[in-house]
């Protein structure tokens, strides 16, 4: 599925299963077939071509007609779909005996004559259809379609506008262009290269442009060029030649979107030991990573906020009127620091008159995200938000139409999120490099990362929209009918005959009624309800071509209408939400989901097994389960061998046995009750190490044959998470570790308990190259002293070590590069026994540094040691460039009135 080809792409291959023998098609119905496949092909072409022009460029009646194209494209899928599931439900059960088994053929050879003939009637009219299509396309000559050229002329690019703002008008450019300058005047004679990267509107050509204005004196040939989208190389290098002239030189390239554009002017440059210098901008952070010298811009801080919204205004913060105090906080909340939100705000409240009051400024403050008018600056910064959205592949395109889905504010879930690409048919299968679905949706989500698109979340594996994004993106989404938001009651009863998507997002606290749902929901391919709004959907039994069904954090207790029974009926149900739903059985019909690719059914204690069926569910990737007590499956569990995802299982025989079946598996996490028989951890390691895909490995619960799975484990080269702390203690740093450090480049997660951890331990894990997150428990420390050296750990951005008893850590020059998150026990006894006095840990040398989790352990020591070397760790975080949060706390507990000289 793609939003510029609409289900063409998956149709076609779907149409060409028609075709083969087991199908039985008629030799009429054939042909038709071959004749549809062709035509088809040749829309396909055309809609790639007219996805390459921004909608509002397109002619009327060519965006008429593509229009019409994906929506039949979608009707035919979903018909060519009803045939295929009816197709895969019709072979009896193998547990029928010999008579029943017979009856059971010829009735579904008897449904099978029927859907046959059903769907030759369902052809005919679509290629009655696709004819009539074909015709608009030749009298509108779409295949040679082109921009609407009265939506371009004359059209000023209001970046521009950033290159001639004064110097001092611009607010919170300061401190980064300090910085950059500091880079480029390091002393080096070889070309030195900035690259400044960030998310569109945060003023990185007007920084650059101060920075050049700051800097050209000191050159002698100096140039300021512009790349763009579709850059005119020959014209770049003209420019370029012409203020070039001698061997130093100090250029900026502003704004570019591609590596090659930046490859082949960089061909053009001298190489030189004269000290040029180079200044790029991109809104991609892979294109500047590859440019070198990357520098992410940040947002404006609050305060540079109010500076630049109130000076626009009112000249200054003192003169804003105390009433409008407190919705300008929540205007400036939603802008997110970007330089051109805050000055479109501040334009179309100055612009305005009539809005004088805190009312109509709530009024303009509730609008962003769901539409601000047209405004001339609104619309220029639209302009230069959609200038990266059509910048995309198609393929992101389609991903990230798909977040109005996800309410305002809301932080969206990483793997939830592109499940449902993959439920939804956004990612093609049969990936030309051997990754999975899964593995490649990784792919399309750090790619809408990486260009500024969505920005991650900073404490979840998760991500949100800028609310300008989101206003741009829901507005695009709304005009390409891709999803229709519900966010009041009385939408519920509007019409939306072509609504394919559904978020249900009512934001009404109080409602004692619910009028009728109205809405046609026969077409709807995906529904996503947030609470309290599960009361607005029609009931299961409504749907007919259902793909996607998330009901997750919805009491159905509570919705006697939602009626689990009817799950059995969506057959073509790809995706099913369940977490949280406070449900206490799943129907057996669930079994008859032979599509069914993901089921979540987290947080929901009072389930107590899923039904014999589930083994029935043979294209299940991905069960996500935390109900540790649960009894999950009977015999057969073995039969699901497409599951590459399976989280929060209980570990009994028969599912330990069974898991060397499962070849696809890449995350597993299991759980190992109290009281469970050395047979069961014997056949679990047994399993594991059959398990050649495995990514991540979680294991929780009582495992008592820890060094058992440490000797016999071969881990897989594609590992990149162990977590092992919530179930037993190794002896030792696992003997795999130490064995096959060339099958863990890429294990990035290593979480665990070792009795004994000697400094040689971390010497060894420091070596491992793509290790970021780390956490070591120590149960019977041996060393008094560890300090990390400066040349390990090169990737790590979080390092939590607890020594018992503690030992003194010591952080040498140039150590943990990247770590911004640090957490450590420190001895204040062995500290003062070592005769480090000052208690010095070096946290200042952790350049990164964002946060760090201290505890100090003063047992044995004076109250007056005890104070001194809190207050020591605290002036070390107080005093660090970065001023990152702390929680310091001390074991045991100092009193507040306790003498200086009283022992603890």
């Amino acid at each position: 599925m793609d939003i510029t080809t609409g289900a063409m792409a998956s149709l076609l291959p779907k149409l060409l299963q028609l075709l083969e023998e087991e199908y039985k098609l008629h030799k009429g119905i054939k042909k038709e077939v071959q004749s549809l496949l062709k035509e088809l092909a040749s829309m396909h072409a055309a809609l790639h071509e007219v996805g390459r022009v921004p909608r509002e460029q397109l002619d009327e009646q060519v965006k008429i007609w593509a229009d019409d194209v994906r929506e039949l494209s979608y009707n035919m899928e979903d018909v060519v779909d009803t045939f295929l599931v009816r197709a895969e439900g019709s072979e009896p059960a193998a547990d029928l005996d010999g008579f029943r088994s017979l009856i059971k053929k010829m009735g579904n050879l008897l449904k099978m004559r029927k859907v046959r003939h059903q769907i030759s009637d369902m052809i005919k009219d679509i290629k009655d259809q696709v004819h009539d299509a074909a015709a608009r396309r030749d009298r509108y000559r779409v295949d040679s379609v082109v921009a609407n050229s009265d939506a371009t002329a004359g059209t000023l690019d209001p970046r521009l506008s950033a290159m001639y703002n004064k110097l001092t008008e611009l607010v919170g450019i300061g401190e980064p262009r300090d910085e950059i300058i500091k880079r480029l005047t390091v002393k080096n004679d070889g070309v030195e290269t900035v690259s400044i990267a960030g998310f569109g509107g945060l003023d990185k050509t007007a920084l650059a442009k101060a920075v050049y204005d700051s800097l050209k004196a000191e050159f002698h040939c100096t140039a300021f060029v512009s790349v763009s989208q579709n850059p005119e190389i020959t014209r770049i290098f003209k420019k370029i030649l012409h203020m070039l002239d001698e061997d130093k030189y100090l250029i900026v390239i502003d704004d570019i979107w591609k590596i090659q554009s930046w490859k082949t002017i960089k061909y053009g440059l001298v190489e030189n030991r004269c000290g040029s210098r180079i200044i790029t901008t991109t809104r991609d952070f892979a294109v500047a990573d590859q440019v070198g010298g990357s520098y992410k811009l940040k947002p404006l801080s609050l305060e540079s906020s109010k500076e630049l919204f109130y000076g626009r205004i009112f000249g200054s913060e003192e003169k804003c009127p105390q009433e409008l105090t407190e919705v300008s906080l929540k205007i400036l909340k939603k802008c997110g620091g970007v330089p051109l939100a805050v000055i479109t705000m501040a334009s179309l409240l100055t612009v305005d008159s009539t809005i004088a009051n805190p009312r109509e400024w709530d009024q303009v403050c509730d609008s962003i995200g769901s539409g601000l008018g047209n405004n001339p600056g609104v619309k220029d910064m639209r302009t230069i938000l959609s200038l990266s959205y059509y910048n995309l592949p198609s393929h992101l395109r389609t991903c990230l139409l798909y977040l109005p889905i996800y309410p305002e504010d809301y932080v969206v879930p990483r793997d939830r999120l592109i499940w449902k690409w993959i439920a939804e048919g956004f990612i093609p299968e049969n990936s030309k490099d051997g990754r999975s679905l899964f593995e490649v949706g990784v792919s399309y989500y750090n790619e809408l990362i990486s260009s500024c698109m969505i920005q991650p979340a900073e404490y979840f594996q998760g991500c949100h929209l800028h609310d300008m994004m989101l206003e741009l993106i829901c507005s695009l989404s709304s005009e390409e009918n891709f999803v229709s938001i519900l966010d009041h009651i009385e939408d519920s009863t509007s019409p939306q005959s072509n609504s394919r998507r559904i978020s249900l997002q009512n934001k009404r606290e109080n409602h004692q009624t619910t009028p009728p749902f109205c809405m046609r929901v026969t077409q709807v391919r995906s529904v996503t309800v947030f609470p309290p709004a599960i009361d607005l959907m029609p009931p299961l039994s409504s749907y007919g071509v259902l793909r996607v069904l998330d009901l997750s954090g919805c009491y159905l207790g509570g919705s006697g209408h939602i009626r689990l029974k009817y799950i059995g009926n969506l057959l073509h149900l790809r995706y099913l939400g369940l977490a949280n739903t406070k449900i206490c059985e799943l129907p057996s019909s669930i079994g008859r989901l032979q599509f069914l690719q993901v089921l979540d059914i987290r947080s929901n204690s009072q389930l107590p097994a899923l039904p014999p069926s589930i083994i029935k569910l043979k294209r299940l990737l991905c069960l996500q389960s935390d109900t540790y007590g649960m009894a999950i499956f009977l015999d057969g569990f073995g039969n699901l061998t497409s599951m590459e995802v399976l989280t929060g299982i209980p570990a009994s025989l028969n599912i330990v046995k069974e898991l060397c079946n499962l070849a696809r598996l890449r995350v597993l996490e299991i759980f190992f009750t109290y009281d469970q028989s050395l047979e069961v951890e014997g056949a679990f390691v047994e399993s594991v190490c059959k398990l050649p895909n495995i990514q991540s490995l979680t294991v929780q619960g009582s495992f008592e044959s820890m060094d058992l799975f440490s000797g016999r484990w071969v881990p897989s080269q594609h590992l990149r998470i162990f977590d092992w702390y919530n179930a037993g203690v190794f002896s030792t740093l696992p003997a795999w570790i130490r064995r096959y450090p060339s099958h863990l480049s890429n294990l990035s997660e290593l979480i665990i308990k070792v009795k004994n951890l000697q400094e040689e331990d971390l010497r060894v894990l420091g070596m491992l190259p793509s290790l970021s997150i780390l956490g070591l428990w120590s149960t019977h420390q041996t060393e008094r002293l560890l300090v990390i050296g400066a040349d390990a750990f090169h990737c790590l951005a979080t390092f939590i070590v607890h020594l018992t008893p503690p030992a003194q850590i010591i952080f040498g020059q140039g150590v943990l590069p990247r770590a911004e998150e640090v957490g450590f026990n420190f001895g204040v006894r062995l500290a003062k026994d070592e005769g480090n006095d000052d208690f010095d840990s070096g946290l200042g040398n952790l350049l990164s540094l964002q946060r760090a989790f201290l505890r100090i352990c003063c047992g044995g020591v004076t109250v007056g040691v005890a104070r001194k070397a809190e207050a020591v760790l605290r002036h070390q975080v107080d005093v660090h460039p970065n001023h990152p949060e702390a929680t310091i706390s001390t074991e045991p507990s100092i009193p507040q009135d306790a003498d200086e000289d009283q022992l603890l």
